[in-house]
């Protein structure tokens, strides 16, 4: 049987088995990558795959990524990490969805919620309709409200859990916001001491190509050559490995998303018990909208706008208008976006991740989720060979173009609902010139019916209907039922729904501690473990 064993080794390793996998880069994308192959490919023993992670010392990471989905909880889950050891690092805080402020029309008291739970009684039957109808007879309340009490739970500064929950399990669900410079010291820590990463500061000078166009190895300045059989890409964006070497195309999508530049700054709290906003906030403003993400020690805030709207002059003074007198003496990072995509993500043994790929402005958080996914799908599907890679790769390109183009079309809608007129931003974000056919069409679906699981026909949605829903009726969207009444066929239905939503929004908000004093105990005692 053992020499049965060896030959089949044997075989395989003539056929270009995967023995060692470089990943080039570091930052957050390159060690959550290089972890989910460790840690499911057992990289700390002598029978894994072998990780080797090599970046250069001298180029700073990009850390403006603070806003998760709550799929980060089964990346760590799944990378083997406590939860209380990475809050209490990586300076997180807890997320339950964003909060949309003057996006409809610019007035105070313009704002609305997607959050992170689906509206009551989603899985059993849509009360959408049943609201719109409800809405026409001035119920008064917002679409988010009326069906889900994770709101409430927001505008309290509430957490989703307590303290005698335990780790990743939730009360309520939720995400985090995190220091993204924190998170990947942490990772490399975790990497390189508990799943046997092999760790290289080095600089690349050279890429070395096989005689079948593969990478053969990458060539550093100080530890020579690093030979592998899979290469994933993790250079930001100078794209070293997909975009330099292999020359494949970005595609631009700023005729659909308009965001150019951004202006971030970190702005401490008052004191160490301000309160901490269980939301990611975006306030839109003349030429964009300005987030703002609450950690434990500090906030991260940033004016995403349009370079052809607004001037760097004008973009300064809105934000430093937002965050008031600690403006004068924050450091302003000015960040370039360059919204798209490389046109194929997987070429020959060379897959990008992270912003390699490709960046889209930091709506919706869907950059780090961009990265958990890529590294998923890496790990559960790394090729034994070479020989399968090749399928390998077509699945990875068609899966994530697919994605890309579903966030394209989920982040435009936030755009095409405004009513604001305050500037041609707005206005021209409307032109159905900038609008994907694939959004007028679902556009054109929910004039009559709110969007549902049907809409979305592939296993690889990254929103749900739920989150569509969020959107549309947030922003004010009718959904015209007048030509199918007959399908509101269930009141009583939908009428213990929304008493449902009440009872349990009563129930949370008087029971759930705030976030800052979770946070707290938190550093003090830490959860419990799974």
């Amino acid at each position: 049987m053992h020499s049965t064993q060896t030959n089949i080794n044997d075989n395989l390793s003539k056929n270009g088995a995967i023995e060692t996998v470089v990943v080039v880069g570091g930052g957050i994308a390159g060690w959550l990558t290089a972890g989910r192959v460790a840690a499911r490919h057992k990289s700390h023993t002598t029978e894994g795959i072998n990780v080797v992670l090599v970046e250069s010392p001298t180029i700073p990471a990009v850390g403006v990524g603070e806003g998760t989905w709550p799929t980060m909880r089964s990346t760590l889950i799944a990378l083997g990490i406590s939860e209380t050891d990475f809050i209490r690092e990586c300076d997180a805080s807890f997320k339950q969805g964003a909060k949309f402020a003057k996006w409809v029309d610019g007035t105070d008291n313009d704002f609305y919620y997607h959050p992170l739970v689906l509206p009551q009684g989603f899985a059993k039957g849509d009360i959408a309709a049943y609201w719109l109808a409800k809405d026409q007879k001035s119920c008064g309340n917002s679409f988010s409200n009326d069906v889900c009490f994770q709101e409430a739970i927001c505008e309290k500064g509430l957490a989703p859990k307590t303290i005698r929950t335990p780790e990743f399990d939730a009360i309520v669900n939720y995400a985090y916001h995190l220091d993204s410079v924190k998170f990947a010291i942490f990772l490399q820590k975790h990497c390189t001491e508990k799943l046997g990463i092999t760790h290289i500061l080095d600089n690349v000078e050279k890429i070395n190509t096989a005689g079948n166009g593969d990478i053969a190895s990458v060539s550093t300045k100080n530890n020579g050559d690093i030979c592998g059989e899979l290469f994933i890409d993790c250079t930001g964006f100078s794209s070293l490995l997909l975009g330099k070497h292999y020359q494949v195309p970005f595609k631009s999508c700023k005729d659909i998303l308009f965001i150019d530049t951004a202006l971030a700054i970190q702005v401490p709290y008052e004191d160490e018990e301000s309160p901490i906003a269980s939301h990611t906030i975006s306030t839109g403003q003349e030429a964009g909208w300005i987030w703002d993400i609450g950690l434990q020690h500090r906030r991260g805030v940033g004016y995403v706008y349009s370079s052809k709207y607004s001037s760097e002059q004008q973009a300064r003074e809105i934000l430093a208008q937002y965050v008031g007198t600690k403006f004068d003496n924050a450091k302003v990072r000015k960040i370039p976006i360059n919204s798209g995509h490389r046109e194929k993500f997987w070429q020959k043994n060379c897959v990008a991740v992270g912003l390699s790929a490709g960046f889209l402005e930091p709506l919706e958080a869907s950059a780090l989720v961009l990265v958990e996914l890529s590294a998923q799908m890496i790990a559960e599907q790394l090729p034994t060979t070479r020989r399968s890679m090749d399928i390998v790769a077509k699945r990875f390109n068609d899966t994530f173009l697919y994605r890309w183009d579903k966030i394209i079309d989920f982040l435009k809608l936030h755009y095409i609902l405004s009513k604001r007129v305050d500037n041609r931003f707005w206005s021209d974000n409307r032109d159905p010139k900038s609008i994907p056919q694939s959004l007028k069409d679902l556009m054109e679906l929910w004039q009559y019916r709110s969007p549902a699981d049907h809409d979305f026909t592939s296993n690889n949605e990254v929103f749900p209907a739920a989150s569509y829903q969020y959107i549309l009726y947030g922003m004010g969207f009718k959904t015209d039922y007048s030509h199918a009444f007959h399908l509101l066929d269930d009141w009583q239905y939908a009428e213990q729904q929304f008493a449902q939503n009440e009872k349990m929004t009563q129930t949370m908000t008087s029971t759930l501690p705030s976030n800052r004093e979770l946070l707290n105990k938190i550093k003090q005692y830490g959860f419990s473990r799974l």
